[in-house]
């Protein structure tokens, strides 16, 4: 709004030729979204201790986590505020994918809502029964992928990291295709939010680098130099990039260690589905799966998990997700806590070269 607003006065005042510019846009943006977060953030926290929104903790995990008993959840929907606000002030609204990344957002935004207010308001330790938020999920991301398919300068095409000559098109399995990376997504991002700062962290360097890439996806000069697909119009997901970025680094300065406030499933979920979204729409989808590798290695943990488990009766880590079975060989939360963002800055570099390296 802010950004058809003053675009609006370049008739009159040359000046104003610049808020055309992507890059400046972004900046705003991220600007916009961590002051909104230092200022709500808060008042937010209040909220949510008067109301008594604090954690459940399970009795069956570390017992280090008996301590973060009624911390304040469900932060994610200042995340989620903040994101919509800085878009819709800085991005151009006539661009459908910045409708679509949005529409996911406040999609999976509702079932994490759901999920985490019966579980801490109305104290249903199960919260939302597993089977009607996956149908919910993948009701969400079938719309999209739906959408993506049928729209007329959308590619079906896959692009494959390293390789500049293989681009296969996968035709109508692309709509099941999307499906599994927005949900996969979503998912993987919630069970790495297991720890103070853990997720947001991993989330806040994915961010990053998809929002370069979007930037360069919608370049048509920088896609053909660097020969990948360009995606007319992707370039306004840098500035939605952006107020994730923006809102991931104000909701950290209160979610470090020790947290005062957890994001709650209604944050994870939602972006987790947000980068998917974005990944897709870039033609990207391969290159999560490298930078989003923290991601990526505490699912496959909980699947060994539970397969050798239900198979040999055995556990291959002392607890999963992963980021648990360091707890339980002793090291401490922010040691965990720092050294996957360490590896999570190191895949976000890898993904990038990937974008030369072909």
């Amino acid at each position: 709004m802010i950004y058809h607003l003053l675009y609006s006065l370049h008739d009159y005042y040359s000046f104003f030729n610049v808020f055309r510019y992507i890059t400046l846009r972004t900046v705003y943006a991220v600007i916009t979204a961590m002051v909104l977060c230092l200022l709500i953030g808060p008042y937010m926290i209040e909220l949510l201790k008067k109301y008594q929104i604090g954690q459940f903790v399970r009795n069956d995990g570390p017992a280090s986590h008996l301590t973060k008993t009624g911390t304040p959840t469900m932060g994610g929907v200042l995340i989620i505020i903040i994101v919509v606000l800085a878009t819709l002030s800085w991005a151009d609204l006539s661009n459908i994918y910045v409708w679509l990344v949005l529409a996911v957002l406040i999609g999976f935004g509702l079932i994490g809502f759901t999920d985490d207010y019966l579980k801490v308001v109305r104290k249903k330790s199960a919260g939302l029964r597993g089977k009607y938020k996956f149908t919910l999920q993948i009701a969400v991301a079938t719309l999209v992928a739906i959408a993506l398919y049928y729209l007329p300068a959308y590619s079906t095409t896959l692009s494959v990291p390293f390789f500049k000559n293989f681009n296969p098109d996968l035709g109508w399995f692309y709509i099941p295709f999307v499906i599994i990376i927005i949900v996969g997504a979503s998912n993987a991002v919630n069970l790495t939010d297991g720890l103070d700062g853990l997720a947001i962290g991993p989330v806040i360097v994915v961010t990053l680098v998809y929002t370069i890439i979007t930037y360069v996806a919608g370049h048509a000069k920088l896609a053909d130099y660097l020969l990948i697909p360009f995606i007319n119009g992707s370039g306004e997901l840098a500035i939605l990039c952006g107020a994730v970025f923006g809102a991931g680094l104000g909701f950290l300065w209160f979610n470090t260690y020790p947290a005062s406030v957890f994001m709650g499933d209604v944050g994870s979920l939602p972006l987790g589905a947000l980068l998917g979204t974005v990944a897709v729409i870039a033609k990207h989808e391969l290159l999560l799966v490298i930078v989003g590798g923290i991601f990526v290695v505490e699912t496959v943990s909980v699947i060994f998990q539970v397969a050798s488990y239900k198979l040999h009766g055995k556990r291959v880590f002392l607890m999963a997700p992963l980021h648990h079975h360091y707890e339980l060989k002793g090291w401490q939360e922010p040691k965990i806590i720092v050294r996957f963002w360490i590896i999570a800055i190191i895949l976000g570099l890898l993904a990038l070269s990937t974008l030369k390296l072909r």
